[in-house]
């Protein structure tokens, strides 16, 4: 059957071209079928003069380089978002306008319900619902600000306080996009999905999520710059700190450690993995002791939330949940199952947490069975979507979770902006329920919402079979289509399986039944 033939919606192409390890910079207009299509509408895909933007600014006289214009687009993104959220800075919130213009931001909202505007300390004198790391930048942003009004009575706090993180976040947000240039310097426009996300455009200050993705994004980067001749285990260990930093922050930076331990096992380079793993667990727990030992009560606030929290708004659950009387109707007085697991949350608990151990030993299984070993970010990110997708929560700012795992693992952009696209429906939809539930009056029914719902949980499960696709058959990878093997995989990058791998793959083709010879 021809590549013609089998292509899918997010097909690089039929050319036949094979996969160029170590080649020059990448230009999607070129091997990306989706830009490439796209280009047409501008004149075409990217001339050999155009190139010049990739080459050394100093060599070619050009300030424009590709890195730098990216870097200049994801500020234009976040200036976008600023004005989005630029009704809500004021605090005033009448007459609904944080839902009618979509604007709500946890950021803003949490500066008086968590006391910073009465100058509590975080922990201290309130119980704060996120982990401490988020708590401690909370508080350092936040108290300063409080002072600042004591002594001038005429600024609004809650205004200075939303822009001075959107500073800090922002940075982060660039910061990042920094990072995956660095991971990319031969494909510095797959950087762009990032700075051009839709999705960082409404979510990138509703709550503190950046904080994690910046802190995560560096993690990646010192662990991809780890060399076996290079610092020994410095950067790992550094790696580990930055990542355990992160989930202080955000829990979902700790998931990156498995696929870390599971890709050093299958390359013989196990200490790495264990180094990373442990200076993680140590910096997690020097962050947080400060806190767990003498408000311990304040810190299990965000454990205690997670535990009791009901099924949530847009999750698989709730998909469920609202098809329980519609697809096979219960007697009266009878729950459906996800009505009855939303009245028994530690059952919910139970079953959220054993889907998402199985899809782990399952992405564990494939990066072990996989005919090349995986790039580090398509593991990572097939666990993060994983854990978002079986979880009970699914908040609107999680997307900012799978933003740079996505650009790294997969950055096409056909299924990338088919998601985005996905996330922007959900967005306006969650705003409709949230002004609903307000004004007792529903914008539009529920399906509308529950569609919107399936359609972003669709969406990411199809980037995860593209991602476990290119797995399976490597040379469909885009990046190992500029780069020799792993970018982001440091000790990794070009290392052979370890010998029990090599050996105990032998066995298994050694063992795999003969295929019949064609008469």
């Amino acid at each position: 059957m021809s590549t013609q033939s089998t292509a899918g919606i997010d097909e690089p192409g039929s050319s036949g071209e094979a996969p160029r390890p170590g080649a020059a910079t990448d230009h999607p207009s070129r091997s990306d079928w989706f830009v490439r299509g796209t280009s047409g509408l501008i004149g075409g895909p990217l001339g050999d003069h155009a190139t010049a933007l990739d080459r050394p600014a100093g060599r070619e006289g050009r300030f424009w380089t590709a890195a730098r214009i990216v870097l200049a687009l994801v500020c234009l993104t976040l200036a976008l978002h600023w004005v989005q959220k630029s009704p809500c800075q004021d605090g005033a919130w009448q007459n609904n306008v944080q839902y009618t213009r979509m604007c709500y931001t946890d950021v803003l909202a949490l500066y008086y319900a968590e006391g910073l505007n009465e100058g509590k300390v975080p922990y201290a004198d309130h119980p704060v619902e996120y982990p401490v790391l988020t708590g401690y930048f909370m508080g350092a942003l936040g108290l300063p600000v409080h002072a600042l009004g004591v002594d001038n009575p005429g600024i609004n706090q809650g205004q200075w306080f939303y822009n001075l993180n959107a500073l800090v976040l922002g940075a982060l947000a660039v910061a990042t996009v920094a990072v995956i240039l660095n991971l990319r310097r031969r494909r510095p426009w797959d950087a762009a999905l990032f700075a051009l996300s839709p999705a960082l455009v409404l979510t990138a200050t509703v709550n503190w999520d950046l904080l994690a993705v910046g802190l995560a994004a560096f993690g990646l980067l010192a662990w991809a710059r780890a060399r076996p001749d290079r610092y020994g285990m410095l950067l790992p260990g550094l790696a580990g700190v930055l990542l355990g930093l992160g989930g202080a922050a955000k829990m979902w930076p700790l998931f990156l450690l498995g696929p870390i331990l599971v890709l050093t096992a299958r390359a013989g380079r196990l200490l790495a993995g264990l180094v990373a793993t442990g200076t993680a667990l140590v910096t997690l727990v020097a962050v947080n002791l400060p806190v767990a030992i003498p408000y311990r009560e304040s810190w299990g606030r965000f454990f205690d939330l997670n535990t009791t929290r009901p099924i949530d708004w847009g999750t698989l659950w709730y998909i469920g949940r609202y098809l329980d009387g519609r697809i096979s109707p219960s007697a009266p007085g009878e729950l459906g199952p996800f009505e009855w697991l939303n009245a028994n949350i530690s059952a919910l608990n139970w079953v959220s947490y054993l889907l998402f151990g199985l899809a782990c030993l399952g992405v564990a299984a494939l990066a072990l069975l996989a005919p090349r070993r995986p790039r580090l970010a398509q593991v990572a990110f097939l666990v993060v979507a994983a854990f978002l997708i079986f979880s009970k929560v699914w908040s609107q700012q999680f997307v900012l979770w799978l933003l740079p795992l996505a650009v790294l693992a997969r950055p096409r952009w056909g299924a990338f902006l088919a998601w985005q696209f996905a996330e922007v429906c959900y967005f306006a939809a969650f705003y409709g329920e949230l002004l609903g539930t307000a004004t007792s009056r529903p914008v539009f029914p529920e399906g509308v919402f529950v569609l919107a719902s399936t359609l972003r949980l669709v969406t990411v499960a199809v980037l995860c079979g593209f991602v476990i696709r290119d797995i399976v058959r490597p040379e469909r990878d885009a990046v190992r289509q500029t780069y020799a093997d792993d970018p982001d995989g440091g000790l990794l990058d070009g290392a052979p399986d370890a010998p029990w791998h090599q050996r105990w793959r032998a066995g298994a083709t050694a063992d795999r039944p003969a295929e019949p010879v064609p008469a």
